[in-house]
């Protein structure tokens, strides 16, 4: 994603309201138009099968995208990682 985006390193980004995935994931897509369809359906805004999301040392994936964050990950403390899960042996 990060060369897809013409990015290296970390991404800062500010988010409108509560710090949830989605919008994380809507800031991320805003200001990189090139990631959406990437990390989630763009019609259904499911996310992707073999993307995952972690922060705080939990792996977040399966959390309602509107749960809101890990406070450090609301704060900028602690990262969201966004990550390509790999498959097969």
């Amino acid at each position: 994603m990060k060369t897809l985006a013409r990015v290296s390193g970390e991404l800062r980004l500010d988010v409108a309201g509560a710090a949830t995935q989605r919008s994380v994931l809507d800031a991320l897509e805003a200001g990189f138009p090139m990631l959406r369809g990437t990390i989630r359906d763009q019609a259904t805004q499911r996310r992707r099968p073999f993307v995952r999301f972690f922060a705080c040392e939990r792996d977040l994936s399966h959390e309602s995208p509107d749960t809101p964050l890990p406070e450090p990950v609301a704060t900028g403390a602690e990262p969201l990682l966004v990550v390509g899960a790999m498959a097969g042996g």
